[in-house]
């Protein structure tokens, strides 16, 4: 891996903000580009890497912050900031905060919201460009979704590019998933191929906590405490029928870290079924094996199923079909389940009550709960500092609990899922009793 952030040019516009570069003065400091965090904090593993080369640094990130020098005369610069892909808690949290540090702490004035997602950066999509004030976006916190809308679908580099250049754009702060980070990497591959000076910086949103190289996305934390709301009401509706079943389809297309964290949170859960983990309905250790031993033994069980689980047990259509994204679309696996159970079990003449929650809307429409709140808030401020210093090609992110710098390259080069041989899905096997593989 290359974690080098690429920089328009040289910093030389000292920063307005009020800060120090000494330490001991009781005066926040601001940040070196040397100072770093490791990326494996492994006692172990940094004591091999400093004996096989102790002159050379451990892999490491570059830290987020404000730098003393930037790359933008504030009062010159022109700011644009576009959502892109679905919605998810907390996107005006981050929208507010750009354009308060922005505004406030930087003095910049010219600073514009592009409607509804990269189309706003098509002409002939004919969006107005608004601008994006303190005023504007005063209570937007508040409320779920994004005060800019967003939308699914590619539109050229050359394009949105043609678009930053025409008005005049020095900065543009993208906010979307891995789909929505490809294109800003795009852009930013295009605009280094002109020789230009406008500088790319995402902010990694996706529900599905799902960005390499990022430990949390913003609205993840929000999702996963709504979805426990859907599964207490799985578990009641399930324990207060003979042989309930209460089943909750969480979000999840390749990873399935809500679905693993909010059965953590709300250990009433009996199964979990992930992407990351095959699973078979027939046989001494399928599913419905399982599923009827549990009925028999306590009467009762909750499941919990991401959505891109079990993708393989499910007829696929002659020619995949793709969103306006690029992702196939997903068969849906809670209703398939709902079905197959009803049938398998009306086989065995097995009574049952079963009770079928998709929350999945609830959770990305809600507003983003107090530390979601919290965390916009620093990405925010931090992608500010970025790109006012003239880091490009990047996003903001987190790491052993630290704000990081990571290059987009890095971050679109895979998906992160969850792993079965982790600590996370070991807690999820302890509090399940679930088999850890399904033979």
């Amino acid at each position: 891996m290359d974690l080098t952030i690429p920089v328009l040019g040289q910093p030389k516009v000292r920063s307005p903000l009020k800060l120090s570069s000494e330490s001991g003065d009781l005066v926040p400091d601001f940040v070196h580009d040397d100072d770093r965090l490791l990326f494996d904090v492994s006692a172990k593993n940094l004591r091999e890497a400093l004996c096989k080369n102790p002159d050379v640094l451990p892999l490491s990130f570059e830290r987020a912050g404000p730098r003393e020098f930037l790359y933008f005369d504030p009062s010159k610069t022109r700011v644009g900031v576009v959502t892109c892909g679905g919605l998810c808690p907390g996107i005006n949290n981050v929208i507010r905060a750009l354009v308060m540090e922005l505004h406030y702490h930087y003095g910049v004035r010219r600073i514009y919201g592009f409607r509804f997602g990269f189309a706003g950066l098509s002409p002939e999509a004919g969006y107005d460009v608004i601008d994006l004030t303190p005023e504007e976006v005063n209570d937007i916190h508040h409320d779920g979704g994004s005060i800019l809308g967003s939308s699914r679908g590619p539109v050229s580099a050359e394009v949105m590019v043609d678009t930053l250049d025409r008005l005049g754009m020095n900065i543009l702060f993208v906010i979307g998933g891995d789909g929505t980070l490809r294109g800003a990497l795009d852009m930013y591959q295009e605009i280094s191929k002109r020789g230009m000076r406008i500088s790319i910086v995402g902010i990694p949103k996706t529900i599905d906590n799902d960005i390499c190289l990022v430990e949390k996305t913003f609205g993840f934390e929000t999702a996963f405490s709504i979805a426990i709301e859907a599964i207490r009401a799985a578990h009641v509706e399930a324990k207060g029928s003979p042989n309930g079943i209460g089943m909750v389809r969480l979000m999840g297309r390749n990873s399935g870290y809500i679905a693993a964290t909010a059965a953590l949170a709300e250990p009433n859960v009996d199964c979990v079924l992930v992407p990351e983990i095959p699973f078979k309905l027939e046989g001494e250790r399928g599913f419905y094996t399982w599923l009827q031993g549990m009925l028999k033994e306590r009467g009762y069980a909750v499941i919990v199923v991401a959505e891109g689980a079990g993708q393989e047990l499910m007829a696929k259509a002659e020619k995949e079909q793709c969103d306006a994204s690029g992702n196939v679309r997903l068969a849906d696996i809670g209703l398939f389940l709902k079905d197959s159970i009803a049938a398998e079990l009306k086989r065995k003449g097995i009574v049952y009550n079963l009770k079928y929650i998709d929350p999945s809307y609830l959770i990305r429409s809600a507003p983003a709960n107090p530390n979601d709140s919290l965390f916009c808030l620093s990405l925010g401020q931090n992608a500010a500092h970025a790109g006012m210093s003239g880091k490009t090609g990047m996003v903001v992110g987190i790491w052993n609990n630290g704000l990081t710098h990571v290059p987009i390259r890095e971050a679109v080069a895979q998906r992160k899922v969850v792993d079965p041989e982790s600590d996370l899905w070991r807690s999820v096997m302890d509090s399940t009793r679930q088999p850890a593989r399904w033979e």
